[in-house]
């Protein structure tokens, strides 16, 4: 009997041993796919009569908050924000109110996507806390949609705004005082959902809103509208178009960068304006053309021996002068670059941008020639605003040109002329290019600017119709398309903004609901742009996560 309990006492010592000496690791469980959830609240989710001025939020489970300031949504906005503690992570909120609210008036907190749990970063998304200061909380929505009236996108978080219509109301409003009801279309959104609404009659406005205000800066936001006054109750699924307007005409101070040229920064439309430059009474010869990029003009006058000299500026009924001293300073040059290089497309001309603005050509001492060293017809024609000068002349596939410019062909301004000057360019295949033909289909009305677009959303083609609808674009390098039409309202080939104060909507732009993918050697005689149908953006490719219960832990 001895024995046998001895055996069994060393078999339980070997066993022991043995599972101490088996290594492994601890694991975790599942891993955590499951958000925060709120516990508990108080005053409790949805409560009425609320006079207070502190809230606390409890949570499952440790959260952390990540850009609040930018997340958060209150409705209606407060003019002084509540204080949120801590900051650090934690399983509660505290929101001290620092604002007076108004009585009888229903207030949600969307924290859209700032809350998350501390381990894997879970997102409780769209979590909202709503309370009243009267007897009940109001209940009505109303929703949409938010697009850029030019662009093929919108940006993310733009604001959408409800500005009660009562007696004291006025445009000016969204310039100078809060909204009474707003929400946000956040990062990943283009539709808006406004609730806990009350009924009543509202100005409704989107807003990307760049200063984070809920003020209107027309320099700076963008701003969508509906004309007409809504009223609430609404079952309407709203669309509104959000635009930059275009400032009315403001010269600023002129910039003296050289000798014989000022800089004269504007807003709005300078391609109208009027510069008159004088030494006293003594009107002096100008030319004015546009600084590349920039909202700027360039003033080119000739060299004179004065102390000073007055710019006088109109454009429409804008009015003003200014007045600046004459220093010696550098002197600009002629220098003369082509804008292509290698390879002349078939859609091109070949041009050459100057830096001071030409006055004189002689086309006598200008010379193509081709590979045969034959001479090529030319004509040539010079953009005084842009500065470039075009060469036109027939094109001839798989050829090459070259471009000889003697001494003093051209003369710019202040009498400098060119050196010699040699460019060589070739032509493809027509083989190497594409041909496609648009049909429209559902337009509104005419004309159109119908466009098309590169990946980058450069315009590579344009075409103005006035009733035909079926447009060709011809000799396009392979790529994929995106076609954009213009319904031009005011018939000046280009599109226009909107103005909320007007109460006049951007010009109507409508994009195609699918791309255009050509290649070389290509005839797309039957492509069909249907008006009517929206544009949808492609869906974000999202990688497939399956997705665990919650760990508990041990």
């Amino acid at each position: 009997m001895l024995k046998n309990n001895s055996k069994y006492i060393l078999f339980l010592l070997i066993l022991a041993m043995i599972s101490c000496a088996k290594r492994g690791t601890i694991t975790g469980g599942l891993k955590d796919t499951l958000a925060p959830v709120l516990k508990m609240s108080f005053p409790k989710n949805f409560s009425t009569n609320f006079k207070g001025t502190d809230i606390k939020l409890t949570f499952d489970e440790y959260i952390r908050l990540k850009n609040i300031n930018k997340q958060l949504i209150i409705s209606p906005p407060m003019k002084h924000e509540p204080i949120i503690t801590p900051t650090n992570t934690s399983k509660y909120l505290n929101i001290k109110i620092t604002d007076t609210l108004q009585p009888n008036t229903t207030y949600s907190f969307n924290f859209g996507q700032s809350i998350t749990d501390n381990n894997e970063g879970n997102i409780l998304n769209q979590f909202k806390y709503v309370l009243s200061t009267g007897p009940y909380i109001d209940s009505l929505s109303i929703g949409g949609t938010v697009k850029d009236a030019y662009n093929k996108d919108v940006e993310s978080f733009v604001s959408v705004m409800l500005y009660d219509t009562n007696d004291t109301f006025k445009d000016s409003v969204v310039y100078n005082q809060n909204p009474r009801y707003i929400t946000n279309t956040l990062d990943s959104l283009k539709t808006f959902k406004l609730e806990n609404l009350k009924a009543g009659k509202y100005l409704l406005v989107a807003m990307k809103d760049y200063n984070s205000n809920n003020k209107f800066n027309p320099k700076k936001d963008k701003i969508g509208f509906k004309k007409q006054f809504i009223t609430i109750p609404n079952d309407t699924l709203f669309e509104l178009k959000i635009f930059r307007e275009t400032p009315p005409f403001k010269a600023f101070k002129p910039i003296r960068v050289s000798t014989n040229r000022l800089i004269l920064p504007y807003e709005g439309r300078g391609n109208d304006a009027k510069i008159t430059l004088k030494n006293n009474l003594e009107m002096l010869p100008t030319i004015i053309t546009k600084f590349p990029k920039k909202d700027s003009l360039q003033v080119w006058f000739k060299p004179i021996k004065t102390d000073s000299l007055s710019l006088a500026v109109v454009n429409d009924k804008y009015k003003e002068n200014f007045r600046f001293k004459i220093k010696e300073g550098k002197k600009d040059t002629l220098n003369i670059v082509p804008l292509q290089k290698g390879t002349l497309n078939f859609r091109e001309q070949f041009t050459l941008e100057s830096a001071t603005p030409l006055t004189h050509f002689d086309n006598s001492k200008i010379k193509i020639t081709n590979k045969d060293s034959v001479s090529v017809a030319f004509t040539t024609k010079y953009d005084d605003f842009n500065q470039r000068l075009y060469f036109d002349f027939k094109k001839e596939p798989l050829e090459n040109y070259t471009f000889t410019i003697m001494p003093d062909a051209l003369t710019d301004f202040f009498d400098q002329s060119n050196d010699t000057l040699i460019y060589k360019l070739s032509t493809k295949n027509l083989a190497d290019y594409a041909n496609i033909a648009v049909n429209l289909k559902n337009v509104k009305h005419f004309p159109v600017i119908v466009e098309l677009l590169n990946p980058k959303g450069d315009v590579v083609a344009s075409e103005y119709s006035e009733g035909n609808t079926k447009v060709e674009f011809n000799l396009l390098e392979p790529s994929v398309f995106t076609l954009r039409a213009i319904y031009d309202d005011n018939k000046n080939k280009e599109w226009d903004s909107g103005n909320y104060l007007e109460k006049r909507q951007a010009e109507e732009v409508v994009y195609s609901s699918k791309e255009i993918d050509i290649h070389a050697n290509w005839d797309m005689m039957d492509e069909v742009f249907d008006l009517s149908l929206p544009y949808m953006p492609e869906p974000k490719k999202k990688t497939d996560k399956k997705k665990k219960p919650k760990s508990k832990g041990f």
